[in-house]
């Protein structure tokens, strides 16, 4: 028969304080770990995973009705031919710009919106 977690709980809730110390000082004998050194890395490790992003894409949704205008943009922001962002824009949707600043990929997509397109920031 398995113990269950339940089973150790209702184990560890009838210790005294001494015999539960004892006990922690036996798990970090046996697995050569701290408690103390886990207690402190679990909540470090946790911030560490949820970074700020700082890299952001502008992919372009849609064209909108103003399509030439929205073309003129592109051309601007990515430094395309005519040919080559016509086709960005026709093929929406597509990314725009990759890898950018959180305040450039802003202003990339304003510009988009205010020519008519729909965009998004990833």
């Amino acid at each position: 028969m398995a113990i269950t977690k339940e089973d150790i709980l209702e184990a560890v809730a009838g210790l005294t304080v001494m015999e539960l110390n004892d006990l922690v000082k036996a798990f970090e004998e046996k697995f050569g770990v701290s408690a103390a050194a886990v207690a402190v890395a679990g909540p470090a490790s946790a911030a560490a995973a949820v970074e700020e992003k700082t890299e952001f894409d502008v992919v372009l949704n849609a064209c909108g009705d103003q399509k030439v205008n929205v073309i003129k943009v592109v051309r601007a922001i990515t430094g395309l031919g005519l040919k080559e962002a016509k086709d960005l824009v026709d093929g929406a949707p597509k990314t725009v710009k990759e890898g950018v600043a959180k305040a450039e990929a802003e202003d990339i997509l304003k510009q988009l919106t205010d020519a008519g397109a729909k965009a998004e920031i990833k």
